[in-house]
């Protein structure tokens, strides 16, 4: 339909200036013609084929526009409309008191060249340098405008809260993660979790009091590093018994990633589709691979279950298991790697004593 009525505004317009164009021939010619209004007619019919022939051309340039733009992300459209605008308000300033100069009639054609020639450099001038700094000038009004476009084109998805369970505050890591801004999105600390905490910090048992108090200095400090990102869930679940169940209810209900330590929870809560972040399996992601024959430097505490072997310990609590170590218990001594064995409780490293040693 805007195809349709685009061609015809130029046919009518191509038309009317052919048939008031007969006004403009010299006196002696209009003289020679017998039919003036024939003459208006034919010209007026030549008039709009050359309309024809324009609407077609502008139809084809504004689609071709118009697809470019459609293929332009949000915020460079945005930037350089901005950039346009300015850059047309720019120039009206500068021409303002170039208008306000008396200059002779011979010359009057020199205010509209300038204002033709300064809209058009300016104009251009605005939307390149949007193209350069847009992106940064829509950061500085709004912060967020680039995250929101793409949230809304779907690119990127947005971070999901993590639930701290008991055990993983009072382990304390989480603290050095959330530094380090491994952990994205909003920090949740359920209610029943801390009332969980809080028990075992006033519990009669020394150990399990000291553990209390420490999981709780850790939300203070988290608390004090955060801010507003970390906030105290007040959900809670009267048919539910456990805390380990209500976590796991939470997760499910607001879509969250459970942050634990426990071995069984991370097992139930992956077995009911609930995403987990487990700090434990962090820490042996990262523990440095050792392949056979590596060569290690290690302390043999005790004596293997097994007859002759030793066992010591890496720095970051790796189990080694020395063949024919049992000898040598107390004694640092370089070992060689001869197999590795990954299980459900970590890590365990089996080698053998260096035959230098040995001898």
């Amino acid at each position: 339909m805007l195809d349709t009525l685009l061609v015809l505004i130029f046919i009518v317009a191509g038309a009317a200036v052919g048939f008031n164009s007969i006004d403009l021939l010299p006196t002696p010619v209009l003289a020679q013609v017998a039919n003036l209004n024939g003459l208006q007619w034919v010209v007026s019919g030549f008039g709009g084929l050359v309309g024809v022939a324009i609407g077609l051309v502008i139809q084809t340039l504004y689609h071709r526009i118009e697809r470019e733009v459609r293929q332009l992300p949000p915020d460079v459209l945005l930037s350089r409309a901005v950039g346009l605008v300015v850059g047309l308000l720019l120039a009206n300033l500068i021409l303002a008191p170039i208008f306000l100069l008396p200059i002779p009639k011979e010359f009057s054609f020199i205010k509209p060249l300038a204002a033709v020639l300064t809209s058009v450099l300016f104009a251009y001038s605005g939307t390149t340098l949007a193209d350069s700094h847009g992106r940064a000038l829509l950061n500085l009004i709004n912060p967020h405008s680039v995250e929101t476009s793409l949230l809304a084109e779907g690119m990127i998805k947005p971070a999901a809260a993590k639930i701290l369970d008991t055990s993983c505050i009072i382990d304390g890591r989480i603290e050095e993660l959330l530094s380090m801004g491994i952990l994205e999105g909003q920090i949740l600390v359920p209610q029943f979790v801390l009332q969980e905490l809080q028990l075992v910090a006033d519990a009669s048992n020394d150990l399990k009091r000291g553990r209390g108090r420490r999981g709780l200095d850790v939300l203070n400090r988290l608390q004090a590093m955060l801010g507003d990102r970390i906030v105290i869930h007040s959900a809670d679940y009267a048919d539910l018994t456990t805390v380990d169940a209500k976590l796991v209810r939470l997760a499910q209900e607001i879509h969250g990633v459970l942050v634990t330590n426990d071995f069984n929870l991370n097992k139930v809560a992956r077995f009911q589709k609930v995403q987990v972040f487990n700090v434990n399996e962090l820490a042996q992601a990262l523990r440095p691979i050792y392949l056979p024959g590596d060569l290690l430097q290690l302390k043999i505490l005790k004596e293997g279950k097994e007859p002759a072997q030793g066992v010591g310990y890496l720095e970051d609590g790796t189990m080694v298991v020395v063949e024919e170590g049992i000898d040598h218990i107390g004694d640092q001594l370089p070992v060689v790697v001869t197999s590795a064995l990954q299980t459900s409780a970590g890590r365990m490293i089996f080698a053998r004593l260096k035959i230098s040693t040995i001898a």
